[in-house]
């Protein structure tokens, strides 16, 4: 069974939004490095790593179904935030997001009745879930530690 236009176009917006999550992440990375924070900047920059990666295997997957991947014009990241901790609330709303563009995506599969795009797609739904919790713990540390204990969470954040 090949990909129908309406399941292939929407594997194009999916590789996009992977796409600029991880300029989203880089620009992160970007933002902590400059002001010191090695640790927080290498999470990001292994943030950034993955969701190209999931960009790849979307593209990976539409080629093997026989869909028409795509990589359209990626629009501008944001290049600032407040503090840190604004930082990662930023990264955790960008997941739920992420997390509602798999789900639709799924739903679509299901309603064009591909089974097999489906099964491929419940593994970023099951990812989704890690990484929203992941962003919601290290939120809950930083609340907890405070800013002026943010050296011990971002050695703990470079260990990534």
């Amino acid at each position: 069974m090949s990909l129908n236009k309406k399941l292939s176009d929407a594997l194009n917006e999916q590789i996009n939004e992977e796409m600029w999550s991880s300029n989203l992440y880089l620009s992160m990375s970007i933002y902590f490095d400059k002001m010191g924070l090695s640790g927080c900047a290498h999470w990001m920059k292994k943030q950034a790593e993955e969701e190209l990666g999931h960009a790849h295997k979307i593209i990976e997957w539409s080629v093997k179904r026989g869909g028409e991947p795509e990589v359209g014009q990626i629009n501008v990241v944001p290049t600032g935030w407040g503090s840190p901790l604004e930082v990662f609330e930023h990264v955790y709303k960008h997941e739920v997001h992420v997390s509602e563009s798999i789900d639709k995506l799924v739903n679509i599969a299901s309603a064009e009745k591909d089974k097999a795009t489906q099964d491929f797609l419940w593994g970023f739904v099951r990812e989704q879930v890690e990484e929203e919790e992941s962003a919601q713990k290290i939120i809950a540390k930083f609340k907890l530690m405070g800013e002026k204990n943010i050296v011990f969470l971002d050695m703990e954040l470079g260990k990534r």
